[in-house]
């Protein structure tokens, strides 16, 4: 999510209704550009790394992924932890057209 100020990435598990493990800029980062979001997607695989995730599904709320939102996906991507068919981002700018 991106709001006026910050960027946050949550990992959730929808069956416990629970957060596993979360990263944003707050505190970090000062400015919310495309390199503060490399190293967030950076962050966010690192904390899912700690709480066991090993994979995830991109739920982009219906929004266009692309900017800031696609450079955080990318890390994920990078570090392997789409599951398979969504496994590159190419596969969820796909899936983003699709709905256009």
């Amino acid at each position: 999510m991106v709001s006026g100020t910050n960027i946050y990435v949550q990992f959730i598990d929808d069956d416990k209704n629970l957060t596993v493990a979360a990263a944003s800029t707050i505190g970090v980062e000062k400015k919310k550009n495309l390199d503060s979001a490399v190293k967030l997607g950076q962050r966010a695989v690192d904390e899912a790394g700690k709480a066991g995730i090993k994979k995830v599904v991109v739920d982009r709320g219906g929004h266009k992924f692309h900017g800031r939102i696609k450079a955080v996906v990318d890390e994920v991507v990078k570090a392997g932890l789409l599951p398979a068919g969504k496994n590159d981002s190419k596969a969820v700018d796909a899936e983003n057209k699709e709905e256009q």
